[in-house]
């Protein structure tokens, strides 16, 4: 018999029934350090204060009214983060496949207008969602094996391989690329490699789209991970920490790339909520603080420095670490699976990810003393490994 809950997750043999900062607290009331954050998405830790008060003065006055009207929480937002990026506009959703979905759109529906070109070029290694355009840019045969035919016009070509570039010519419409992808194991594109992007795609007038789902929102201890290389996409996909836990993305343009997108041409009924765009607000005000971002930047260069000393220690188990800011992956000898397994006994949390990777993205605010924390609890998962 099938369980009443669709079974497409492997999910752990864990269930958590509340949350403080890093901690989780288990049914039987063990704690867990929680390294993963809910992939990226607690950026201020679990029930973090600011948010709880935020959503509590929001959910008191208004939740939904759908965007039939004016939304001034929505607005609010939508000029932050505008103000904050290259962006013209921006269009509110509820999860990073949604904007993945807008972001294929907003690039043919110009391209509709302005000329003849639909293909878009993905790299290998990418995680763009489970949506039909999401798993055809991935290309992968884990996502997209029984889900044929494919959405057709996407082209998969090498990750932070300049040879990949020849692959973008006058006919392509786009280029969708994670400035670090963290399904695919914590690869980080070189800003030689972004830059170069940028220059050819300029040169080809193709569109260019940044996913940051992932790495964005101060994951890399810049608002978002392209600012490292210096260059801007045309489009941006957001989501998971911009909620901070509530469900929340955002599709960034310029007014060039979004000018196809007129009334009528897409729409969302939860997309943009009060409820949402509250949080997000107080997220962004938050996290936008430069005194914030370089905390991120102190506190990654601490828990890196402990993870090279894990690898160093522990030959057999860990290879490298990998990765920017707070968004670090250590390349395991031992298969990833063993290793996040063994952190459970040790009440921590990771996260696989490809390359035989394990994927850490603490909250951004992670005091020292768990940093220090989920290295000795590493080093004794590590330990049983040997």
């Amino acid at each position: 018999m099938i369980p009443s809950v669709l079974p497409t997750y492997n999910r752990a043999p864990l269930a958590f029934v509340e949350g403080k900062g890093s901690w989780l607290i288990a049914e039987d009331g063990s704690r867990y350090l929680d390294m993963g954050a809910g992939i990226a998405v607690n950026v201020l830790g679990h029930a973090a204060p600011e948010l709880v008060d935020t959503i509590s003065q929001q959910a008191a006055k208004l939740w939904h009214v759908s965007n039939l009207y004016r939304i001034p929480e929505q607005e609010a937002l939508a000029k932050a983060l505008t103000e904050a990026t290259f962006a013209d506009t921006v269009f509110f959703t509820n999860s990073g496949t949604e904007a993945m979905e807008l972001a294929v759109k907003m690039a043919r529906k110009y391209w509709y207008e302005h000329g003849d070109r639909s293909d878009i070029v993905a790299f290998h290694g990418a995680f763009h969602g489970r949506s039909s355009a999401a798993i055809a840019a991935s290309g992968s045969e884990k996502m997209v094996k029984g889900f044929g035919p494919l959405l057709p016009g996407f082209v998969q070509v090498d990750f932070d391989d300049m040879a990949s570039l020849e692959a973008i010519t006058e006919t392509t419409a786009a280029v969708v690329i994670e400035p670090a992808q963290g399904e695919g194991g914590i690869r980080v594109a070189s800003d030689a490699f972004l830059k170069a992007l940028r220059a050819k795609c300029d040169e080809t007038g193709t569109l260019l789209i940044f996913d940051e789902v992932q790495c964005g929102m101060g994951r890399t201890g810049k608002l978002f991970a392209h600012e490292w290389a210096g260059v801007t996409p045309d489009i941006m996909m957001v989501a998971k920490g911009i909620g901070g836990g509530f469900p929340l993305g955002a599709v960034l343009a310029t007014e060039n790339a979004a000018r196809g997108m007129v009334a009528g041409t897409h729409g969302s009924t939860y997309g943009g909520n009060p409820l949402g765009c509250a949080v997000g607000g107080r997220v962004m005000q938050i996290v936008s603080d430069p005194a914030f971002l370089a905390e991120v930047g102190r506190k990654a260069s601490l828990f890196r420095q402990g993870l090279e000393g894990l690898v160093a220690s522990h030959p057999g188990v860990f290879e490298a670490v990998r990765g920017q800011g707070l968004l670090l992956g250590l390349k395991c000898v031992k298969p990833a699976g063993d290793v996040v397994k063994a952190g459970y006994d040790q009440h921590i949390l990771t996260v696989a990810a490809a390359d035989n990777v394990i994927r850490l993205l603490p909250a951004l605010n992670i005091p020292d003393e768990d940093i220090a924390e989920a290295l000795a609890r590493l080093d004794c998962a590590a330990a049983t490994l040997a």
